[in-house]
């Protein structure tokens, strides 16, 4: 816990500081919802098609999910959801021929059966 997951259009993988964004993510979430550096987990996937609106092409996005252990208030949600938006600008170029990238991001409470080893 933290577990996050970025999903992002196949025309970004040469756009986006992946692991410069992971590396600058990981601290913000610490100082946002008092959790431990060594918890922060982030795995990216390249998703291969995206549709947006009526376009068939020509569109890029970015998706981050964040999951946490239930508890955290929902403005605390939205703070961070906001400040992930803010950060993830900064870590994504736009690509020749491209519209966007549509950026979203999305906190969430992880289910009761959560586990880790």
């Amino acid at each position: 816990m933290p577990q996050i997951t970025v999903d992002y259009s196949e025309q970004l993988a040469g756009a986006f500081d992946r692991r410069g964004f992971a590396l600058a993510l990981h601290p913000l979430v610490v100082d946002i919802v008092d959790t431990q550096l060594a918890a922060c987990k982030t795995r990216f996937r390249r998703v291969d098609e995206t549709v947006v609106a009526d376009a068939a092409t020509g569109h890029t996005l970015v998706h981050i999910g964040i999951a946490l252990l239930p508890g955290r208030a929902p403005e605390l949600k939205a703070q961070l959801t906001t400040a992930v938006l803010d950060l993830v600008a900064q870590y994504v170029k736009p690509v020749d021929g491209t519209t966007g990238p549509h950026i979203s991001a999305e906190v969430r409470d992880l289910e009761a059966s959560y586990r880790k080893r």
